[in-house]
């Protein structure tokens, strides 16, 4: 959450729950209004910031905190957030693929119909977050938490994910066909997921989980189960 080398914690063992916790807090400056691609935003708090259908790709956002924040459609390509703190952030339909997230933590936050096609995330806390028809192919995802999320219609297709975990979370009509999973921790997460035979590899699943996915993972194998012994 602050300038720190790579060599951190793999997951942040307590992100700030307020502004005022965060590291950076006392150097934060009010946002100008500039907004434009190939920007460099360091140490600038967004509060109460509306845009839409903005371009801003490129951009570099540095110990930046966002509160009370609203991007709708436009473009957030290839966009850097380095120790971003960002409470109630709301992206809708707006373009974040190819971007990189590092030591960052969002609460409370939607993303909504927002493509992070080819992102990388590291060390990244979602807190109650809802993410909502986001295409997260092609993903990097490495010591990732989604803690009391929604995710639906989530695609991980093709997305690596390292030491992820979702406890608290709910996955509605999810899909991990073709993700690569290691030690991705899926216990204590709701799971409505798509699947094919190899998505689950390198998953940990808690006993319950295994029971309740069998039927899921008999019908990607392409096993019948039915009742009784073979015909006499």
């Amino acid at each position: 959450m602050s300038r720190r080398p790579a060599s951190g914690p793999r997951v942040p063992a307590r992100v700030p729950a307020r502004l005022g916790e965060v590291p950076f807090a006392e150097w934060l400056v009010p946002h100008d209004g500039t907004w434009g691609p190939d920007a460099d935003h360091d140490t600038v708090h967004f509060d109460g910031f509306r845009v839409k259908g903005a371009d801003a790709a490129g951009s570099r956002f540095l110990d930046c905190a966002f509160t009370g924040t609203a991007v709708e459609g436009g473009g957030l390509r290839r966009a850097r957030f380095i120790g971003v703190w960002a409470s109630e952030l709301s992206l809708v339909a707006t373009d974040l693929s190819g971007g990189e997230w590092r030591d960052s933590a969002l609460l409370g936050s939607v993303l909504a119909a927002a493509p992070l096609t080819g992102a990388r995330l590291t060390r990244v806390t979602f807190r109650g977050c809802k993410l909502d028809g986001i295409n997260l192919r092609g993903c990097v995802l490495t010591d990732v938490a989604f803690e009391d999320c929604l995710l639906r219609e989530a695609d991980f297709g093709g997305a690596t994910l390292t030491r992820v975990r979702f406890p608290g979370s709910r996955l509605a009509s999810t899909t991990l066909a073709g993700a690569t999973l290691d030690e991705a921790d899926l216990r204590g997460a709701a799971l409505g997921i798509t699947i094919e035979p190899a998505s689950l590899r390198g998953a940990i699943v808690s006993p319950d989980q295994l029971q309740d996915l069998a039927p899921l993972l008999a019908e990607a194998l392409g096993i019948t189960v039915e009742a009784g012994g073979p015909p006499g």
